[in-house]
């Protein structure tokens, strides 16, 4: 039987909505949670224990100088992606952070960006299951034309909250 923490449940919570509302209003969600990845105007396509797809539109205020979303929005992405998902998973009495991020960026991106991060049954069960650890989450970063422009590694990590003395 799957856990559940807030962050679950609340995610739940939208599918009371009818399902052409609900990317925009689990973005709405999301970007209340992470300020900053509302700031951006990520949108939040799926949100499941195992797989999260978020989508960043090429408008001005995510481009750089050449006119392709900026290398920090492309991180951003990757960033939530695999942060929403690790999120979704980990138990209440812990909180998670990011441990490492690296990115590597191939090709010059074209248009929209779309990430797509996911967990294995076995690295859900481990997030689920173990009180203190760290996982490395898969991304995959694209541009509108499907091509892989970033190359990411993102570790998240979790400790037990600290009790109130």
């Amino acid at each position: 039987m799957p856990q559940s923490n807030q962050l679950s449940r609340l995610v739940h919570s939208v599918r009371r909505v009818p399902k052409r509302f609900q990317p925009a209003v689990l973005s709405f969600i999301m970007g209340k949670v992470i300020p900053f990845a509302g700031t951006a105007g990520t949108r939040v396509e799926k949100l499941e224990p195992q797989e999260c797809i978020i989508v960043l539109r090429n408008r001005r205020k995510v481009r750089n100088h050449i006119g392709s979303v900026h290398a920090a929005a492309m991180a951003l992405l990757a960033e939530s992606a695999t942060g929403f998902m690790t999120g979704l998973s980990v138990p209440d009495d812990r909180i998670i952070v990011i441990r490492t991020m690296e990115l590597e960026y191939v090709k010059r991106a074209s248009g929209d960006m779309k990430a797509v991060a996911s967990f294995s049954d076995e690295q859900l069960e481990y997030v689920r299951n173990t009180e203190k650890g760290d996982i490395q989450v898969p991304v995959t970063i694209t541009d509108a034309s499907g091509t892989e422009t970033v190359k990411a590694n993102m570790v998240w990590a979790w400790t037990p909250k600290k009790r109130p003395a």
